[in-house]
């Protein structure tokens, strides 16, 4: 069976079980049962860390994830002269007010998607000259728009190989500020990324936005973490202009919610073993991060979600229900673990507008039907998404295609068959490295 092989390259010290070809994962014995914590979202932590790298003062960020994608972005943040001190799940970050204190030097951000788009924005509104690279899949995967953005308000860019890809030198003299136009369709992160540094600028920046925003709440969630750092855009009233002041963000101390992209699989744990599984931390109602809609679906599957003041709780049934459409564009993360689960109901379950998400980690759309395909179920394929239909699946070795969110929803299919086997289970140290030691504490057999 041919794999795709894993980029080691975009593994960092915090990885666990990277050196392990494949992970054998096969129902508990036991009935689960669990309250657990999940650590800080990888969003809110690289959001956090930048701005606060940008800002004046001293900020103290806790809850932070320890992931491949933090590490990457806190290296960085050292790389250019910021004293970053971690200390368990809490960074201590002396900000540098726009100014990074080595103007010259070589980054690297492994497989961060968020570093990638958050970064060179960021880079872009000082004084100096940077080399920024990253894993092979991340320089195969889109930057132009971001780029010429910020080509647009001043900054200088030379590209190593593809053009408007990493790697990349960039030269700049900090933004001028001014108008700049960004496609809403690609990714949020673009957009993102350009609001995170745009108070550096010379002059007032207002971005538009070409069309309806892929995950317009990861916007927001920039806008508000913007804001408690001191610095408030105004966003029009249809949504398409924001406008960032010039100013500088202020030192701060914050406490991060846990990562509820994470959490979803923990709580598809209850759902497909008629278990219970408790999460703290988290309040539903409150919170900004789009996953959370991932507690609709499981309703409409038959699960009880509870929803206490400082915690969620799944409560999970014997058959899962099926036969319903699900639009993935707010919460497209959970695309696969929706599909993954979809094997076990008890109808057909459809999975649309999620087109964007074939540019992350790997086309996700075709990987997940590949890897479906393979148990013997039917998988249905389109542009924009997938319909599962239910099956008894056949054990099978499964391809992680290099890709924490494919890992992480392969295993859920072993919690309901025996000898599910996947690739490069350390692939999932991206964004929870002990993803599958957490599942063997909740009694789901591992096997490396």
């Amino acid at each position: 069976m041919e794999s795709n092989q894993p980029d080691l390259e975009a593994r960092s010290p915090w990885s666990i079980n990277s050196d392990k070809q494949v992970v054998k994962v096969s129902p508990a014995e036991a009935a689960i049962n669990g309250t657990i914590i999940i650590s800080g979202s990888k969003s809110l932590t690289n959001r956090a860390l930048i701005i606060a790298a940008l800002a004046e003062g001293r900020s103290e960020i806790k809850g932070i994830l320890r992931s491949d994608d933090s590490y990457w972005c806190i290296e960085s943040l050292k790389k250019l002269g910021i004293s970053v001190v971690i200390d368990e799940e809490t960074a201590v970050i002396e900000g540098c007010g726009g100014n990074w204190p080595n103007p010259t030097g070589e980054l690297y951000v492994g497989a961060a998607g968020t570093v990638a788009r958050f970064l060179p924005a960021a880079l872009a509104a000082g004084n100096g000259t940077w080399t920024m690279n990253g894993s092979k899949r991340l320089c195969e995967r889109p930057l132009a728009p971001l780029l010429d953005a910020l080509t647009n308000l001043g900054a200088q860019f030379e590209y190593k190989q593809a053009e408007r890809c990493l790697p990349f030198t960039l030269e700049t003299q900090g933004l001028q500020g001014g108008k700049a136009t960004l496609p809403g369709s690609t990714s949020s992160q673009f957009i993102s990324g350009l609001l995170l540094a745009a108070p550096y600028a010379k002059e007032p920046v207002t971005v538009f936005i070409d069309g309806e925003v892929v995950q317009r709440d990861y916007v927001e969630m920039t806008l508000a973490m913007m804001a408690s750092f001191g610095v408030t855009p105004e966003a029009s009233q249809d949504g398409h202009s924001i406008t960032v002041p010039t100013g500088k963000y202020q030192g701060h101390t914050i406490t991060l919610e846990p990562d509820v992209s994470t959490c979803c699989y923990f709580w598809a744990v209850a759902a497909l073993t008629a278990g219970r599984v408790r999460i703290e931390g988290i309040n539903a109602s409150n919170t900004s991060q789009p996953d959370i809609e991932f507690l609709d679906v499981l309703e409409l599957m038959g699960c009880t979600v509870l929803h206490g003041e400082n915690y969620v709780e799944v409560q999970g049934v014997p058959q899962i229900k099926g036969g319903f459409t699900v639009s993935m564009k707010k919460w497209s993360d959970q695309t696969l673990t929706v599909a993954a689960m979809a094997i076990f109901a008890d109808a057909p379950i459809t999975l649309k507008d999620a087109a964007h998400i074939r540019h992350h980690e790997c086309d996700r759309i075709s990987a997940i039907c590949e890897e479906i395909s393979k148990l013997g179920i039917r998988v249905d394929e389109f542009e924009d998404g997938l319909t599962v239909y239910p099956g008894q699946p056949i054990p099978e070795l499964l391809d992680s295609h290099d890709d924490h969110r494919m890992a992480m929803a392969l295993s859920l299919i072993g919690l309901k068959i025996e000898n599910i086997q996947i690739i490069d289970p350390g692939c999932v140290s991206k964004t929870c490295p002990d993803y599958f030691d957490r599942l063997s504490a909740l009694g789901v057999q591992i096997q490396y």
